[in-house]
């Protein structure tokens, strides 16, 4: 195997990763801490598109962990950058919260449930049969399925939720269609915050609690992988996937030193 280059830039997950059921993991403020010091450009991802980055920032903040608002990207705003260049100044039916709704609005769609371009469907706490049904119907007469991030589950601390796939899964069934997941794994992602801190790929590092989305994500988009244990996967899970990533660690404290 070729040896790898040094790492000049890191992205890494934020739940289960940075935090676990919203407290901060042990060693994350440090390690945030040590990237800002270090100068080297980095951005904390999430599948979830509730949150508008401003909202994610001070959620953050309040738990010590320093992560400036352009350093935060959301499978939201990945969403509407797509769109934007798909269908520039396009409709769409929404279902979600204001992390997704405010990333359209910005790029300049029009939300609306009148023969719009596209549905979108996105994480919320409030799924409503109303919702999914006007989203049914529409996609059946011609809009294009779109959703934020194929997780199926989510974490609480009451324990796992439904999350976008499950919801994407029962629309599909009822229409037929599939929809097109933006967010991780799809390399989409990883490839336009790659180009927004100005990284390569071959210089550049992945961090992820889930084999599924992050590690896949960061192996497709050609980034050096670490797998963190304080999220949902398990050790004894790791081997049941057709691919690993570079290294396991204990928790994101383990990587302090590889900056």
């Amino acid at each position: 195997m070729a040896e790898r280059k040094p790492i000049e830039s890191w992205l890494t997950d934020m739940d289960g990763v940075l935090i676990h059921e919203g407290v901060p993991v042990p060693g994350a403020d440090r390690f945030v801490k040590r990237l800002r010091e270090s100068g080297k450009p980095f951005l904390v991802l999430t599948n979830n598109s509730i949150y508008t980055r401003r909202d994610l920032h001070a959620r953050l903040a309040r738990m010590g962990l320093d992560v400036p608002v352009e350093a935060i990207w959301t499978s939201a705003l990945a969403t509407a950058q797509f769109l934007d260049i798909q269908r520039p100044g396009g409709s769409a039916y929404v279902i979600g919260e204001a992390g997704l709704t405010t990333a359209l609005h910005d790029v300049g769609y029009v939300l609306s449930d009148q023969a719009p371009d596209y549905v979108v469907l996105g994480e919320t706490r409030t799924y409503s049969f109303e919702a999914l049904t006007k989203a049914i119907r529409l996609i059946n007469d011609g809009a294009r399925f779109i959703a934020t991030n194929p997780d199926h589950t989510g974490p609480s601390a009451e324990g796992a939720l439904p999350a976008t796939g499950s919801v994407a899964a029962l629309i599909t069934k009822a229409t037929g269609r599939e929809p097109y997941f933006v967010g991780k794994p799809n390399p989409l992602m990883m490839r336009t915050g790659l180009n927004m801190i100005g990284a390569h790929s071959e210089t550049s590092a992945m961090i992820g609690d889930r084999m599924d989305t992050d590690v896949l994500a960061g192996l497709e988009a050609g980034m050096e992988t670490f797998l963190v244990l304080t999220g949902l996967t398990r050790p004894e899970e790791i081997d049941r996937y057709p691919f690993r990533p570079s290294a396991v660690a204990d928790s994101i404290a383990d990587l302090i030193d590889r900056i």
